[in-house]
């Protein structure tokens, strides 16, 4: 019997939005065996749905290798769903029309397909050690200096 060859990474993601819309932060943490990583990064003017999108784009983004199967917790439904009930390759379909973040959403399509990705919902602020500190990292960043420009918000004002 072979083992197999795809790593299997733990992904908890949170995004922020102080204000909505006002400055955001996502906050990623990714596990691999023994290995952590912890991705975070600050926006001006944003919302908090596209925070939490952007969780899961940088974590997906940061994986060095293709083909891994990839379980990623968070406590959005709006991203959960969108996937797991299929919502996105229905917006897809119709070109995103009437739909809202349709930059950052294709943005995940285009890395979500290199890779096996399970959503799993978590309640926010439970007491998940991941979640929680995802959340951590997320209202850091929005807090943060040097905030970025949230391109894809700002221009579809």
């Amino acid at each position: 019997m072979t083992e197999d060859p795809s790593p299997i990474i733990t992904m908890y993601t949170d995004g922020s939005s102080l204000g909505n819309p006002g400055p955001g932060g996502y906050g990623t943490l990714l596990l691999f065996g023994r290995h952590k990583k912890e991705l975070a990064e600050g926006f001006r003017l944003t919302t908090n749905n596209r925070m939490e999108l952007m969780a899961v784009i940088a974590g997906l983004e940061a994986l060095k290798y293709r083909n891994c199967n990839v379980t990623v917790y968070t406590d959005s439904k709006y991203v959960m769903d969108a996937v797991e009930k299929g919502w996105l390759f229905n917006w897809i379909k119709i070109r995103f029309k009437g739909k809202k973040n349709s930059d950052l959403w294709m943005r995940f399509f285009d890395i979500y397909q290199l890779h096996t990705v399970k959503f799993v919902w978590v309640k926010g602020h439970a007491a998940i050690p991941g979640n929680e500190r995802c959340d951590q990292l997320a209202v850091q960043a929005a807090n943060g200096r040097n905030l970025l420009e949230d391109v894809g918000y700002v221009g579809a004002q």
